[in-house]
Formats: structure tokens, C-alpha cells, sequence
């Protein structure tokens, strides 16, 4: 009997004991790099399967002729933030949309970040991407939406732009804060 006519295993994958062991089911956060603008679709496909994901938006406005429109645009263009347990991970991996899927080393860290990151957009802090992560004074903002968070101011002469860094994908954020809600840390 050939290797195509040989009878399918008697268990389904919810019954497989390997991927039924703690280290498959746990749930990890992981970072999907995708192909170019397929962020979105990528999202979209998570909601579908029911994946939990995360994906920052800020809006983008452009201005026409005869309208204004506002358009939600990707914070960090070509990753997208998916919690899964590891024994889904393979869908995600084959799907059109994912170039490259990475697996978070320091979890905890990840989420602090990604967390401080949604609090600034909600809060709807001025913010840029800022493409690169550069060295800098690390500071805690004492008071207003972002009370707690710890930043990297870029220089002294920008005292009010700080990077909320998401140190796995080597991207940050900037936010305005006034300089005088900031402590050395």
C-alpha cells in the first residue's frame, strides 16, 4: 500500500496528543511580517478564523480638490500582532498574506509596549512613526492619559518628543508630551 492510500489517522487535531501538550496550547503572542499592504487583509483573515490580532491604526488625512477624506492607515506598515497557541501557528504561516511569522521571545515586555502604544492612540496623543529606535535619556511620564508610561526622549532639544518603543520589531512611535510631565528615570 502506497503512501497515498494509507488509511487517515484515527484522531483529528483537536485529539492529537502532541499538539494537545501545554507548549501548543499555551497562548503566545507572535509578530506577522506581511507581503506589501496586506495588513488589513491579514487582519481580516484572523477575524475570520477568529485569531485574536492587533493591529494600530492612525488616521491619515488627505486633502482633494473638493473633499477631505480620513483614512486609517497601518502604525507600523507590514507587521501585525497576532495571539495565538503555537499549534494554529502553521495556518497563519501558509497564508497569503504573511511573509515572514516571528515568535516573541519576552512576552510579558511585548505586551507592556504594544499596551503603552493603544494608550497613546486612544488618547489620541500627536504621534509619528519613527522607523528607527535611537539612544536616548529613558523618562516616565507623571500625569495625563500616559501617566506611567515609560519613553526615550531622542535628544535634549526635543525634550517634548518621546519614542514608546516596541523594541522586538525595531520600530517606536513618537508622541508630543510637554516636557515638564516628564521624570528622569
Amino acid at each position: 500500500m502506497s503512501a497515498v492510500e494509507a488509511d487517515p489517522p484515527e484522531w483529528s487535531d483537536a485529539e492529537d496528543p502532541v499538539l494537545l501538550l501545554p507548549e501548543w496550547t499555551e497562548m503566545l503572542w507572535f509578530v506577522a511580517h506581511t507581503r506589501p499592504r496586506a495588513e488589513k487583509k491579514l487582519a481580516g483573515f484572523c477575524l475570520e478564523k477568529g485569531f485574536e490580532h492587533r493591529l494600530p491604526l492612525y488616521p491619515s488625512v488627505k486633502t482633494y480638490a473638493r473633499k477631505r477624506v480620513v483614512f486609517e492607515k497601518p502604525l507600523f506598515p507590514g507587521y501585525m500582532f497576532v495571539r495565538i497557541q503555537r499549534r494554529h501557528r502553521q495556518t497563519l504561516v501558509q497564508n497569503r498574506y504573511v511573509a515572514n511569522f516571528l515568535e516573541v521571545p519576552d512576552q510579558e515586555e511585548f505586551v507592556g509596549q504594544l499596551e503603552d502604544i493603544y494608550r497613546a492612540l486612544e488618547a489620541r496623543v500627536e504621534i509619528q512613526v519613527c522607523p528607527e529606535i535611537k539612544p536616548g535619556l529613558q523618562v516616565r511620564i507623571k500625569s495625563g492619559p500616559l501617566r506611567g508610561t515609560e519613553a526615550w526622549v531622542e535628544s535634549r532639544s526635543k525634550m517634548s518628543d518621546v519614542h514608546l518603543r516596541l523594541d522586538f520589531i525595531g520600530q517606536a512611535v513618537v508622541a508630543k508630551i510637554q516636557a515638564d510631565d516628564l521624570e528622569l528615570i
